[in-house]
């Protein structure tokens, strides 16, 4: 049974923090104790995060969601309010609502979740480099929608499969590159990835018994170096 630990962490919004956080414990939501410490307009979000004893998991056990319901009449609004923004964008799309666990770990919550998945042709612009442009449309939903129904909901937009396919494509990466770092005996560096993104590759190593992985760089430069665990600088 491992110690609890406990830091803070920063970010632009409440979520980034707790990714920022949850990345650097290597850990999952379902992990850690939260407290939200700054949550004022116009200021840098801080969290608090403890983590508490977790049970060992083969190394190549995927990050599961705890899955919990959201009524049908909040994500009916949810869906309206993203239908809306797209038309105003002038994107043809339609909206397809999935599970929360379809998302390989993603965008991992212990709160209730409702996932939308936009559809259509061309969206590539929806998208954007890093998926930042996704980003920015799934914030302002989140506002929109916590205006429309008076509390908040946790809402993950992906964009035909996108976020889905980008966890299993980084948890495969980062078993393979392991793999060479092990064979090789050098460190290797990936490439610059938000928190969550970085978070799912320690989440996939952090039971490899021959790396570890470490997040170097700032801002978003910021990138994961797989390491031997028998290397020395």
């Amino acid at each position: 049974m491992e110690a609890p630990q406990t830091i803070e962490a920063a970010g632009t919004t409440v979520e980034d923090a707790i990714a920022r956080g949850l990345e650097a414990l290597n850990v999952t939501r379902g992990e850690v104790d939260i407290i939200v410490l700054t949550t004022e307009p116009g200021r840098t979000a801080r969290v608090r995060l403890t983590r508490t004893a977790r049970k060992s998991q083969p190394a190549t056990a995927a990050p599961t969601i705890n899955a919990q319901p959201v009524s049908t009449a909040d994500s009916a609004i949810a869906q309206e309010v993203l239908r809306n923004l797209l038309a105003k964008m002038k994107f043809k799309t339609q909206i397809v609502e999935r599970e929360p666990a379809d998302l390989n770990g993603y965008d991992e919550q212990d709160e209730p979740t409702v996932v939308l998945d936009i559809r259509g042709d061309d969206l590539s612009p929806l998208i954007g480099r890093r998926g930042e442009t996704l980003d920015g449309l799934q914030y302002l939903t989140r506002l929109l929608v916590a205006k429309e129904l008076e509390h908040y909901l946790h809402i993950v937009l992906d964009v035909e499969g996108y976020k889905a396919h980008r966890a299993q494509t980084l948890t495969q990466l980062a078993q393979r590159m392991a793999e060479r770092v092990a064979s090789t005996h050098k460190p290797a560096a990936l490439e610059p990835m938000p928190a969550n993104e970085r978070r799912l590759v320690h989440i996939a190593l952090r039971d490899n018994p021959q790396v570890r992985t470490e997040s170097v760089g700032v801002g978003e430069n910021r990138k994961v170096t797989i390491i031997p665990k028998s290397y020395k600088r």
